[in-house]
Formats: C-alpha cells, sequence, structure tokens
C-alpha cells in the first residue's frame, strides 16, 4: 500500500507539471591524497569558508626535498662527467694508434652516463611532483570538511577534504520518459516565479531508480542559498 500511495503521489506530480529538487552546488570535490606522509598542517579555521588561494592540507615532504636537492646535485655532477667523458671520446678517435675496442669503451662511458642522467631527471620529476601533491591548494571552492588532523599518517587514496564549487546551483528532477519532449520548450517557474532558465541537460537513459524517468539537469547562476528545497515548474 505503502508503494502504491508513493507511485501514485509521483505521478499526479508529473501531471501536474510540477517537481521538487534540492538545490545544490554544481560540483562537489573528495580530495584525496595521492601519496603517503604524516600531515603537518590542516586550515582547520577555513572549515565552512570559501578559499582564497589558500593552503588546505599540507602533508610533511621533508625527506622529499632533501632527496630533491641531493639529485640536482649529482644531476650537475653527471653533466660535468658526460661532457669530459664526451671529449675524452672525440680525441680518441681522432688518434688512429687507438684500437677500436678502446673507442668503443670510451663510447659505452658515455653511453652508460646518458642512461644515468635520464634515470636522474625521472626521479627528480616524480621527487617535484610528489611534494606538490603533498601541499594542497585551493583557489576559491567552499571548504566543505576537513578530514585529517596534524599528526595524522595517510596513505594513497585517504580522504583530506571536501570541497565545493559555490559558482552555480544544479537542480536535478526526475521526468517521466512520455513527458521529456514536451517541457523541453516550455518556460521554468522556480517556487512560483517566471525564470529565463533553459534545462541544461538531458540524460536519454532511464535512471537506476527512477526505471521510468529521464534525469535533467537545470542551472543556476550565483544562487544565494542552497540545499533548500525549489519547486520547479514547466508552462
Amino acid at each position: 500500500m505503502k508503494y502504491l500511495f508513493t507511485l501514485l503521489f509521483f505521478v499526479s506530480v508529473s501531471l501536474a507539471g510540477e517537481f521538487y529538487s534540492k538545490l545544490e552546488p554544481i560540483n562537489s570535490f573528495l580530495v584525496k591524497s595521492s601519496v603517503s606522509g604524516k600531515v603537518i598542517y590542516t586550515n582547520d579555521k577555513l572549515e565552512g569558508l570559501k578559499a582564497n588561494n589558500s593552503k588546505i592540507v599540507e602533508i610533511d615532504s621533508f625527506v622529499n626535498r632533501i632527496d630533491l636537492q641531493q639529485s640536482t646535485n649529482k644531476l650537475k655532477a653527471i653533466n660535468s662527467m658526460i661532457k669530459i667523458e664526451q671529449n675524452n671520446y672525440k680525441r680518441l678517435k681522432r688518434i688512429s694508434s687507438k684500437s677500436a675496442f678502446e673507442k668503443d669503451n670510451q663510447k659505452i662511458k658515455v653511453i652508460n652516463l646518458e642512461s644515468s642522467k635520464a634515470d636522474i631527471l625521472i626521479k627528480i620529476a616524480n621527487l617535484k611532483d610528489s611534494i606538490k601533491n603533498k601541499k594542497m591548494i585551493e583557489k576559491s571552492n567552499y571548504i566543505y570538511n576537513i578530514a585529517v588532523k596534524k599528526g595524522e599518517y595517510v596513505n594513497p587514496g585517504t580522504l583530506l577534504y571536501e570541497a565545493k564549487d559555490l559558482s552555480k546551483g544544479k537542480l536535478e528532477i526526475f521526468i517521466p520518459i512520455s513527458d521529456v519532449n514536451k517541457i523541453k520548450d516550455k518556460i521554468i517557474y522556480l517556487d512560483g516565479k517566471r525564470t529565463d532558465l533553459k534545462i541544461n541537460k538531458i540524460f536519454n537513459v532511464a535512471d537506476s531508480k527512477h526505471i521510468s524517468s529521464y534525469k535533467v539537469n537545470i542551472i543556476i547562476d550565483n544562487p544565494k542559498i542552497f540545499s533548500r528545497l525549489v519547486k520547479i515548474e514547466f508552462k
């Protein structure tokens, strides 16, 4: 009986052209760690506020920075060695008394050094990426929740914080498939007020829960209040 009542209610609302949806931020983000390490900073004061190029969470990168410095120094040394060995090889090639074996050995030295250089360049790139990924900066999103505390150790995949884009709002409703074409060119009313809004997107595949309906999105610019219930009508 409860199921029948719910179904009848949905049909009656659909036929009346009225739908209800909660106004949500256009995008929500779950920011997870891509590295391992100890959390050394969390900007707890920003929780519940909008960021402004703000650091939200930082993971310890002390060892990475030392490794990066040493790897950079090693790269400089390898570059110097490559230059010396290349010059040696050029001189050796001009000496006719030197055997092909000696010349090949000298060439192999250069090749081995260039291979070592390539490995160091990859290591430096990975270290820079790791250091960058240990400091989370948000430009302007709303910081909904910071999920870690200073002193905690995190692994790749650990949730660090949740952020939301409040620049636009999204209304999501489910329209019976048979009614979708009827509403495409109609005027959208929100809470009884006429708007210039248009349907942003119609998902032309039946929803997994609302099996006889298509999901429809309506986008609103710069809404003042989120998470409120909005009545939507097509007239």
